[in-house]
C-alpha cells in the first residue's frame, strides 16, 4: 500500500493500472515492445500511430497484446494524413483507450471511439477547449505544458494548471510537460491531477530501444538545451517543436527561409510548403532515433532532459519515482 493511494486512486481506476503514470506516445519510439514494457512495469503505455501505414498499426496493436495483458492506449494524431484510417483501425481493434492528439477531434470521432468500447483521452490547451471537449464526450483530459518535447502548444504547464486544472471538473485530468521527479508529481496530485504523463523520463530507461547515441545525448543534455523552434515570418504556419539545438535546428530555419522565397516566386504552393515543414521533422526524428544522427537529426526532448541523467531499468526508474513522491508527501505532512 502506498501513501499516494488516496491521491491517485481515481487515476488508477480510470487507466486500470497500478501507477497512473502515462508514457506519452513518441513517434519512432513508442512501438509495441516499448509500450508493453511500460504497461508490464505497472504504468500506462501509449502506442504511437504517428503516420504509419494502417496495416502496420493494426499489427502493432496485435503484437502489443501478445506482449502484455495490461491496459494500454493508441495515440492518434488528428492532423496526420492517415488519421481517419488510424481511427478506424483503433476502433476495429477494440483497444481500451484512444488518445486524441494534434488538434480538436470532431464530436462524431469521439463518439465513434466510445462506441467501440474505448475510453477517450484528449489534449486540452485552454479552459474553453477543455470544456468543449467534455461537452463533446471525452472521458478525460491531458494538459501538456510547452516544457514538453516534440510538438508543443504555446502555454506553460504552470498556467494551464491555473486555467484548467483548478477550474474544470467532471472528468479526470492528467498533466504533462517538464515532469521528471516524484516530488513534483506529488505536488501535481495534491493540486488535483489524477496522474501524470511523461516522455523524456522514459527515454532514459533500458527498455527504450532508441539508438545509443540518442540516449547518450539525452543523458548529457541540460534543460536549456531543449529549445522550441522559432517561426520565421508569418507566411508559413509552424507548430513549435521542442528539441535539442543542433545543426538540424539551424537547417530548419534555413528551410523556412527557402520555402518563403519559393512561395514569393510562386514556385511552390502553400500546401506543398507546409508539407515540407512537417516532413522535415518526421524525417529528422527518424534519423535521430533509429540511426543515431544527433547532429542533423531531430532530437526531440522536453526541458526535463536536464533533470533525468541516469539510464535505469523501467521498473527501477518507476520505483524510484514513487519513493521520491512518497518522501515528498511525508515532508509536506510534516510541514503542515
Amino acid at each position: 500500500m502506498s501513501a499516494l493511494d488516496d491521491l491517485w486512486r481515481r487515476g488508477r481506476d480510470f487507466l486500470g493500472v497500478d501507477l497512473p503514470i502515462i508514457a506519452g506516445a513518441m513517434t519512432w519510439i513508442s512501438d509495441s515492445a516499448f509500450v508493453a514494457a511500460v504497461s508490464n512495469a505497472g504504468a500506462f503505455g501509449c502506442l504511437a500511430a504517428g503516420n504509419m501505414e494502417p496495416e502496420l498499426l493494426a499489427a502493432e496493436i496485435v503484437r502489443t497484446r501478445t506482449l502484455t495483458s495490461r491496459p494500454f492506449a493508441v495515440n492518434l494524431i488528428t492532423i496526420s494524413p492517415r488519421y481517419r484510417e488510424h481511427l478506424r483501425v483503433a476502433c476495429d481493434s477494440g483497444v481500451g483507450t484512444i488518445v486524441f492528439a494534434g488538434s480538436f477531434p470532431r464530436q462524431a470521432e469521439i463518439a465513434a471511439a466510445k462506441a467501440s468500447g474505448a475510453r477517450v483521452l484528449s489534449f486540452a490547451s485552454t479552459e474553453a477547449l477543455a470544456r468543449r471537449l467534455i461537452e463533446s464526450g471525452t472521458d478525460g483530459l491531458i494538459l501538456e505544458g510547452n516544457e514538453a518535447g516534440g510538438h508543443i502548444g504555446p502555454v506553460s504547464l504552470g498556467i494551464l494548471l491555473q486555467q484548467v486544472l483548478f477550474k474544470v471538473t467532471g472528468v479526470p485530468i492528467f498533466v504533462a510537460g517538464g515532469i521528471a521527479t516524484g516530488a513534483y508529481m506529488t505536488h501535481l496530485l495534491l493540486m488535483g491531477a489524477e496522474g501524470v504523463q511523461m516522455g523524456t523520463f522514459f527515454v532514459l530507461t533500458e527498455e527504450c530501444r532508441v539508438h545509443p547515441s540518442f540516449k547518450e545525448t539525452f543523458r548529457k543534455a541540460k534543460a536549456k538545451d531543449a529549445v522550441a523552434t522559432p517561426q520565421v515570418g508569418a507566411e508559413l504556419k509552424v507548430i513549435p517543436v521542442r528539441a535539442l539545438w543542433n545543426r538540424g535546428t539551424e537547417a530548419f530555419l534555413d528551410l523556412q527561409l527557402e520555402l518563403i522565397e519559393k512561395r514569393k516566386r510562386r514556385e511552390i504552393s502553400h500546401e506543398e510548403a507546409q508539407q515540407r515543414v512537417e516532413t522535415f521533422w518526421m524525417g529528422g526524428l527518424r534519423r535521430a532515433v533509429r540511426d543515431g544522427d544527433v547532429v542533423t537529426g531531430s532530437v526531440m526532448a522536453g526541458q526535463s532532459v536536464g533533470i533525468v541523467s541516469e539510464v535505469l531499468p523501467m521498473r527501477e526508474a518507476l520505483a524510484r519515482l514513487v519513493r521520491d513522491a512518497e518522501r515528498e508527501l511525508e515532508r509536506i505532512r510534516a510541514r503542515l
